[in-house]
């Protein structure tokens, strides 16, 4: 979960070697980067940035008029090792292009990011990994059976109110702010929210396919090898193998911080 405020941003920030999606809750946010991509994300609306073999890029937060946060959240998805030298690439998704469903009697709202819910289906692939993101929002006295890809990692993040997870002697209650990792077995999550709950329960749901490779991460590089994470490093500061477009790249949106 990211929280920004206006005067706190990624001003001119290199990434590499994975994709990079953000969802905004509530706000907006600027985008711009070498490759010469730039836009603006604003509640409900998800970007998706591939660094690949290597990008550099601003994100900035716009200054709301009553003073409030930026919030959204943001997922670092790893690329399989073929693909770390993709050329980079950014794609974003308006809030009304997002497909949604209403199940359990109106009860259970799901916008389908990426993915798929009770037989309705994302628009279209948004990073090179396969990953499914679901916006789900449950009223007191509703649950949802969301169906997942067997095999696949999966977790939920509570946005707010409380949500039950699971069945039986397994059920547990998740609070507003925690976070709850499914394990791999099995091809379903299940999710309720108390009949007497004071506020509906709100979390994103997240699954996504192993990769079943090491992962090596310093800063904003991820490799798979310590040796490949000093390449990336000189890389950066050579202004080669990917990254010859940063010399003497500036964001024109990083420059209207206020210091």
């Amino acid at each position: 979960m990211i929280r920004k405020e206006h005067s706190f941003s990624f001003s001119s920030f290199s990434y590499n070697k994975h994709d990079d999606p953000t969802y905004l809750l509530e706000g907006a946010v600027d985008h711009e980067d070498f490759a010469g991509n730039a836009g603006t994300i604003e509640a409900g609306d998800l970007q998706f940035m591939t660094a690949g073999k290597g990008i550099m890029h601003a994100e900035m937060p716009r200054q709301n008029p009553d003073g409030s946060a930026n919030i959204g959240m943001q997922l670092w998805v790893d690329l399989p090792e073929k693909l770390k030298k993709c050329e980079p690439r950014y794609r974003d998704l308006r809030a009304g292009e997002i497909p949604n469903i209403d199940i359990d009697e109106g009860k259970v709202h799901v916008k389908i990011i990426s993915g798929q819910s009770h037989g309705v289906d994302s628009v279209k692939e948004l990073a090179y990994t396969p990953v499914w993101i679901l916006d789900i929002e449950i009223k007191p006295g509703g649950k949802i059976v969301q169906s997942l890809p067997e095999g696949w990692n999966a977790f939920a993040y509570t946005l707010s109110g409380s949500t039950a997870f699971g069945v039986g002697k397994d059920k547990t209650t998740i609070c507003q702010y925690h976070n709850v990792v499914f394990e791999q077995k099995g091809d379903e999550v299940n999710a309720e929210v108390a009949e007497d709950a004071k506020e509906n329960g709100h979390f994103i749901l997240v699954a996504g396919l192993p990769l079943d490779q090491k992962v090596v991460q310093y800063g904003p590089f991820v490799l798979n090898s310590q040796e490949e994470v000093y390449q990336a490093m000189m890389d950066f500061q050579t202004h080669s193998n990917g990254f010859e477009r940063a010399k003497g790249w500036q964001s024109e949106i990083g420059k209207s911080m206020v210091h």
